[in-house]
């Protein structure tokens, strides 16, 4: 579905639950792009909230996870109360989304929940402690090389993009994914026949997955061999951050990677640095496939015969800081490639 927002430290934050005493909120670091502009900016009011806590918009909050997945129950029954099953599904979440886990609703973790996402289900089948696919692993086709084609719907685009640079914008995603995996995609003009259907939507648009305004859900796609692709149009799509100065402006290419990925059959990674991981930030890009994004789609269609995991490997090299701030998760990729050579 990422490298997370800027931060402005911001101030004192209130808390007003039903069932106990107002509570100051210590300086916390919030996304400021996001604090009166996201579709969820008040999930900040339930900071720091834990089990047996009750707050207004707990409810809300646990419509969210239900979602995406976390929460079973019927939505119309949700209560402001932190009871619980929700400590539980926020402790999914907390694992599922490679965070540090409390159980409460800490700063890390709200930040988390408003950042802009994709819309697809986290909860999911996961074959690996990282990458993961959908219930029963659907893929396009059985062949050695697949050849899918994709069009864009003529009544649902947006305007502030010419149609060229939308097109080259997939064009690119798709190559990002044709390079690793025998699986080449062409264009195509006819859209009712195309394999893989693209197109901008806003609100509810007859899928049962309604897009919810700025910053909220970005796009969502269905599994193999489904090939519906949907972004929301009332997102500041951008080609280019130089000519797009807008605070929320969401890069398009990095969007339709990810959900690319969700069209082939990757469901949702936990490692922030992969493609496949479920949020983005306004003004930033992530295009480039990691490891973890390598190994799932391999593990489904196999390799491009001219594909190379070196590649990869003097990719995070070049990243120094990485090695050396990260040295265990840099050893977990080089186990990892090393795994798949042999």
């Amino acid at each position: 579905m990422f490298q997370l927002f800027s931060y402005k430290t911001f101030f004192f934050l209130s808390l007003l639950p039903h069932l106990f005493p107002a509570r100051t909120i210590p300086g916390t670091l919030i996304p400021v792009d996001l604090s009166q502009t996201a579709t969820w900016h008040n999930f900040v009011n339930l900071i720091d909230a834990g089990k047996g806590f009750k707050f207004s918009g707990m409810s809300e909050l646990k419509k969210y996870f239900h979602r995406f997945g976390y929460l079973q129950n019927d939505e119309e029954n949700f209560t402001d109360l932190f009871d619980d099953s929700f400590e539980s599904a926020v402790v999914n979440y907390q694992k599922n989304l490679g965070l540090t886990v409390t159980g409460k609703l800490d700063a890390g973790t709200i930040t988390q929940i408003m950042s802009p996402r994709c819309g697809v289900r986290d909860s999911v089948i996961h074959v690996n402690k990282n990458y993961a696919y959908f219930e029963g692993e659907p893929r396009w086709g059985r062949s050695a090389h697949a050849k899918l084609t994709y069009a864009f719907s003529g009544g649902h685009m947006i305007n502030n993009l010419n149609f060229s640079d939308v097109s080259e914008a997939f064009r690119r995603s798709f190559s990002r994914w044709s390079a690793v995996i025998p699986v080449n995609f062409s264009e195509s003009d006819d859209y009712p026949s195309a394999d893989i259907k693209i197109g901008f939507y806003e609100g509810d648009h007859g899928d049962e997955e309604p897009f919810d305004g700025v910053l909220g859900v970005l796009a969502h796609a269905f599994s193999p061999e489904n090939g519906r692709l949907h972004l929301d149009v009332a997102e500041t799509w951008a080609v280019d951050f130089e000519s797009s100065k807008s605070k929320v402006a969401v890069d398009l290419e990095s969007v339709a990677t990810h959900e690319i990925g969700h069209v082939l059959g990757l469901a949702h990674s936990k490692v922030k640095g992969a493609v496949m991981y479920p949020s983005l930030s306004p003004r930033s890009k992530k295009v480039d496939l990691k490891v973890d994004d390598v190994v799932g789609i391999q593990a489904l269609y196999g390799s491009n015969p001219d594909f190379q995991y070196s590649s990869l490997v003097e990719s995070v090299m070049s990243s120094s800081w990485f090695i050396v701030v990260n040295p265990l998760k840099w050893l977990t990729y080089l186990v990892t490639v090393v795994g798949v050579l042999l």
